[in-house]
């Protein structure tokens, strides 16, 4: 087996969630390493909502995704997360992406929180079709992020098992707080 990081291990379950013409959100673009992935999984015929709150995330992933050719089939959002449900219809989205904590080479006092977090958490349930997953990455350190990392865990504790099936992984020998991977699978 591959010696996995978090965003290969990841990248393995959205591989198997999104087909050709599916509609997708990366709500929290980032440096578009997950929309790119989305973006070239639901092809032509689908499309990609990415947000971020940051202009640095939507010029770095706009320059990614130029290089890679993909499709223009994307909508780069400079909006928070919790707004996605005035982009997207309800159970219309295959696969929601998230990767709490903060953007990769950028300000770490710009980072995720909680209840923005938990708040976005909540919309993409109901986004959500039949089937449906959300990838979660739950990076933790830093000022808020075993706050967030604990609060949120929590909360998806609580999720009613009959319409969600949330899955947890751990690294179990890895230092310095290594990354939280959850999927979270809409059964009803």
């Amino acid at each position: 087996m591959k010696n996995y990081q978090i965003t290969e291990w990841c990248s393995h379950f959205i591989r198997e969630q999104v087909a050709e013409g599916d509609l997708c959100i990366d709500a929290t673009m980032g440096n578009g390493h997950d929309t790119l992935l989305l973006s070239t999984l639901c092809g032509a015929s689908g499309q990609v909502l990415a947000f971020d709150i940051q202009p640095e995330a939507l010029a770095n992933t706009k320059k990614r995704l130029t290089e890679a050719h993909v499709p223009d089939n994307y909508r780069l959002i400079l909006d928070s997360h919790v707004h996605m449900n005035h982009y997207a219809e309800p159970e219309s989205v295959s696969c929601i992406v998230f990767n709490l904590g903060y953007l990769p080479g950028g300000d770490h006092s710009m980072c995720t929180r909680a209840d923005s977090s938990i708040a976005a958490l909540l919309q993409s349930l109901s986004l959500l079709k039949k089937g449906g997953m959300i990838s979660l990455c739950i990076y933790s350190g830093g000022d808020t992020g075993f706050e967030e990392r604990d609060l949120v865990l929590s909360w998806l504790a609580g999720l009613d098992s009959r319409r969600y099936l949330v899955i947890r992984s751990d690294y179990m020998n890895r230092p310095n707080h290594p990354p939280v991977p959850v999927l979270i699978i809409r059964l009803k």
